[in-house]
């Protein structure tokens, strides 16, 4: 089958590569329809990845069809059409069944694509362990570029949003207008925010933040812009949506007295220096966490259904599998107004 495979830093192939098959009884062949390419697979591009593999098949968001399954697999048959969650676990401990996969009590958290372990979903098919706990059919009222936001960015900006403590008439900050930088502002005004605040240096991504809502903050300039139109107050939340140094201090800087500020966005250097006077002079609160996708879509779904969150309104290319090459650089290099890139098969 053909897929996108990685092989040195800037290096993505639209190559063949064995087929995925269904090795276990627990799992399920897709067939994919559509796939993603998700902020964090730029680490592994930019050669700063999850692993020190090479060749192996990327991405971790699909949409498909069920071709095969085993002999296990109870709540799905050949012939649905599916939406994958991009995180999996073990598939039997409590926590995996109740769609909590970040807290699987045996230690089996993973991500598609990440190095040979667990083969990516940029490809004609994919496999995915069981498939009971780590796919779902495809609800109706949803179309499959809906449902494709739903297998990472959307819960992913949901969890940073709820893990930011947004409340009615808050004011809100997020830093990093990327896809799911902006998904967390369409989030958090429906979580109710009063104001939202919007930072990121691509002017064309501040201007869309400013057409949901936000009121974008000049580069630079950010906390002093900020202070002043809140007559020094800051923001009660800040969802950062990068991970960069740079980045993380500033929402820290965002934020006010007793804030809470997340962060969703994946940090290289593996060594933030937090600012622990800052913080404890502010009484801040700091999370971050994996997101357990499957958790959320009972609550994100129905918002989706009705309107009220219009993920698929971040997507700014769709183009074939066999153009992934070119989708991940100007992805990468934020060029022709890249935003969401969807691949299709």
């Amino acid at each position: 089958m053909k897929a996108l495979t990685y092989h040195a830093p800037k290096d993505i192939r639209f190559e063949s590569i064995p087929d995925a098959k269904v090795t276990k009884p627990h799992a399920a062949l897709v067939r994919v329809r559509a796939c993603g390419i998700c902020g964090s697979d730029l680490h592994i591009y930019q050669g700063h990845g999850f692993s020190d593999d090479v060749g192996f098949c990327i991405g971790h968001e699909a949409v498909g069809e069920i071709v095969e399954i085993g002999a296990s697999v109870e709540t799905l048959k050949v012939g649905d059409e599916v939406m994958i969650s991009a995180a999996v676990g073990c598939g039997r401990c409590a926590a995996c069944r109740a769609g909590d996969a970040v807290r699987c009590t045996n230690n089996a958290t993973g991500c598609y694509g990440l190095s040979h372990a667990l083969p990516g979903c940029q490809a004609e098919a994919v496999m995915v362990p069981h498939a009971d706990q780590n796919a779902a059919i495809i609800p109706d009222g949803l179309s499959h570029e809906q449902a494709l936001m739903l297998t990472d960015n959307l819960p992913t900006a949901y969890l940073g949003a709820l893990n930011a403590d947004i409340r009615p008439g808050g004011t809100v900050a997020v830093v990093g207008l990327g896809p799911i930088g902006l998904m967390a502002v369409e989030i958090a005004f429906v979580l109710g925010a009063s104001r939202v605040f919007a930072v990121d240096l691509v002017a064309e991504r501040r201007a869309m933040a400013e057409r949901l809502g936000a009121v974008a903050l000049p580069p630079g300039d950010e906390r002093a812009v900020l202070k002043e139109l809140t007559q020094g107050l800051l923001a009660d939340s800040v969802v950062e949506a990068v991970g960069a140094d740079a980045t993380l201090k500033l929402a820290l800087g965002l934020a006010g007295k007793q804030g809470t500020v997340s962060t969703i966005g994946v940090n290289q250097t593996k060594q933030f220096p937090f600012p622990m006077a800052l913080a404890f002079n502010k009484g801040l609160t700091f999370r971050t966490s994996l997101c357990s996708v499957v958790k959320h879509w009972p609550e994100l779904v129905p918002m989706v259904r009705n309107g009220r969150l219009k993920p698929e309104q971040f997507i700014s290319h769709r183009m074939p599998l066999s153009g992934g090459a070119h989708a991940y650089a100007l992805f990468n290099d934020r060029r022709d107004g890249a935003m969401k890139m969807v691949l299709t098969c």
